[in-house]
């Protein structure tokens, strides 16, 4: 009789123990990456990325062995314009 009695009770403690879900908190945001200094320090460090990447698909296309359909040449001459004028931007720059 008391085998059963601590059975009884250790299985109603078990069903009880599921019916009612634990809640865990959610983890905490990711913080913000935050910018490198250098990146941070320089002004207009995108429009800098931006020169010396149009500057390596220049040389990509330059260094091709064939001509995209014939579209490699007007490619380089807006590239070469844009190299331009991102440079005339930066002349402008009063920081």
């Amino acid at each position: 009789m008391k085998n059963r009695l601590i059975h009884a009770f250790a299985i109603a403690a078990l069903v009880l123990a599921l019916a009612f879900p634990v809640a865990v908190p959610a983890a905490p945001p990711a913080p913000a990456p935050q910018p490198t200094p250098a990146a941070a320090a320089e002004p207009h460090h995108h429009i800098r990325e931006a020169i010396e990447s149009l500057r390596s698909a220049r040389a990509d296309l330059m260094a091709a062995s064939h001509d995209f359909g014939g579209h490699r040449e007007q490619a380089v001459r807006a590239i070469d314009e844009s190299i331009h004028q991102l440079e005339i931007c930066l002349q402008y720059d009063k920081h």
